[in-house]
């Protein structure tokens, strides 16, 4: 029943930051939400008891978006537990130590590309098939989570990381353009520096503080500031907006 009642969200990568921030506000404007994880079982769990604590209605599913099986595994469990989606937010990433191209291997380049490009075309191909008109769907909102590296290049740090989020810009682009007569609206927003666990991932838990004097709004952002950039993109509210690629970057 519950599925009659809301739209239906499935957001990859969700077990902490800009995810999870995503996760608590679409459920509170009563959104039916699919949080993935690969490896936090324990954070995403715990996001879900938050969520249906306060009235909500979640679900955690482990799934590498770098695997087109679990991908399709995920979408299917989606339909069965919560109903026809409606909207998806293509937010899983990862992100390797920082070093110059120079030093990089091709394996370190392919694991980037396959979750951050690979899985989110994966993903916005399944969720296509089930929200376009073409195939009975009712329509729907694709946001792709990118970078404002995908702008910059991040020079010295994760080239590769740029590239793929200058990937995850054409794709959305040209998926805006290729579904836009079906129901479908596909934006981006690109965070700057946000204040969140990635930038350990990178080897610098503390970049943050040490580039927010390069932000023209002299700080870090929010995931939660993104999160609602993410949800405006969602709602009603951007009925005519598609194609676009919206920074959340404090003026950088």
């Amino acid at each position: 029943m519950q599925s009659m009642l809301r739209q239906v969200l499935l957001i990859t990568g969700a077990s902490r930051g800009i995810g999870a921030a995503t996760a608590r506000l679409a459920a509170a404007r009563d959104y039916a939400v699919c949080l993935t994880y690969r490896e936090r079982r324990d954070a995403a769990d715990a996001l879900v008891t938050e969520i249906e604590q306060a009235g909500g209605h979640a679900i955690a599913v482990q799934a590498d978006v770098a695997d087109e099986v679990q991908i399709v595994q995920l979408f299917e469990t989606v339909d069965r537990e919560l109903g026809r989606l409606t909207a998806l937010v293509n937010n899983a990433g990862v992100l390797e130590t920082q070093m110059r191209v120079d030093q990089m291997d091709a394996a370190r380049i392919n694991r980037v590309f396959a979750a951050n490009v690979t899985g989110s075309f994966v993903c916005a191909r399944e969720a296509v098939k089930r929200m376009s008109t073409k195939y009975g769907g009712a329509g729907g909102a694709i946001v792709n989570v990118s970078s404002a590296a995908s702008r910059i290049g991040s020079p010295g740090e994760y080239v590769d990381y740029a590239a793929s989020k200058g990937a995850i810009d054409t794709l959305t682009i040209g998926l805006a353009k290729e579904v836009a007569a079906e129901g479908i609206r596909v934006n981006a927003v690109r965070p700057g520096v946000i204040d969140t666990e990635i930038h350990a991932s990178g080897g610098e838990p503390g970049r943050v503080d040490r580039v927010k004097g390069a932000i023209p709004m002299q700080r870090g952002g929010l995931a939660q500031e993104v999160a609602q950039a993410v949800l405006w993109l969602l709602s009603d509210e951007a009925s005519y907006t598609t194609g676009a690629l919206l920074d959340v970057a404090g003026g950088r």
